[in-house]
């Protein structure tokens, strides 16, 4: 897959966010192929290492995706999320990799609008930022 579009993991919650993908695509709603979903029971479940080991297999952006603030069927998984993603993004920074390749989002289960938004905003936002820089690296080994 390597059509020049930016490559975009979205880590979803089952509950919310991967309901409201699967929703859009009962809708037939458009948006970029260009994302892959990954179903978590929650997504209190997002380890700071997952997210790095997909920017360094060369993902040019991840989206973590849940529920709701206050709407988390795990009561926090969400806010764990959130702050954990606050944490990768600073990490990103230090390594010299745009944080904003990295976003979390809240969004309810009927919500199938929103997630195809979410997916054209952050195609927009990574072919401004270009692709990153560790694929590149990788594609020059």
């Amino acid at each position: 897959m390597d059509s020049g579009e930016p490559r975009i993991l979205a880590l979803c919650c089952h509950y919310c966010a991967y309901a409201a993908a699967d929703l859009a695509g009962s809708l037939r709603l458009q948006y970029p192929p260009n994302v892959r979903i990954i179903r978590l029971p929650c997504t209190g479940k997002v380890d700071i290492a997952y997210i790095m080991h997909a920017f360094e297999q060369g993902i040019d952006g991840v989206i973590v995706a849940g529920c709701l603030e206050g709407g988390c069927h795990f009561q926090e998984g969400n806010l764990r999320a959130k702050k954990r993603v606050g944490l990768a993004k600073e990490v990103l920074a230090e390594a010299g990799i745009e944080p904003e390749r990295l976003e979390m989002f809240n969004l309810s289960s009927a919500q199938a609008n929103t997630f195809a938004e979410i997916i054209e905003e952050m195609t927009e936002r990574l072919k401004k930022l270009g692709p990153n820089p560790l694929r590149l690296a990788l594609s020059n080994k």
